[in-house]
């Protein structure tokens, strides 16, 4: 049989988890928001979107969900850190140049007869 004090104990921990759990998704849910105003702005696919905010977040010293709030308020706040919008133009070239290569890299390989 479980003790008084043992069961506290694992309701705590049962509250922190969902509390952390919320954080999480709230997280999740201002990066895919953070995404769409990228792909909006730079004219790319969500996949490079991503991309863009992790590249942004590495080289800005930023967290990437600080950065995504940023991303998210600036239509509100008609305004965004200069450091962020110094990086975005900037992570976004560098993403488009990185599908760029990639995709001379595929046509490579169908031009040598590689299966695709």
């Amino acid at each position: 049989m479980i003790g008084r004090d043992e069961q506290t104990d694992q309701l705590e921990a049962l509250r922190e988890e969902v509390e952390q759990l919320r954080h999480a998704l709230g997280a999740h849910a201002l990066v895919d928001q953070a995404i769409g105003v990228v792909i909006t702005v730079g004219g790319l696919r969500p996949e490079q979107g991503w991309e863009v905010l992790r590249h942004m977040s590495q080289h800005t010293n930023i967290k990437l969900r600080e950065v995504a709030r940023c991303l998210v308020e600036w239509p509100a706040r008609r305004q965004v850190p200069e450091v962020i919008r110094r990086a975005l133009p900037a992570a976004v070239e560098h993403v488009r140049s990185q599908a760029e290569a990639a995709g001379r890299e595929d046509e490579r390989e169908v031009r040598c007869g590689r299966p695709g």
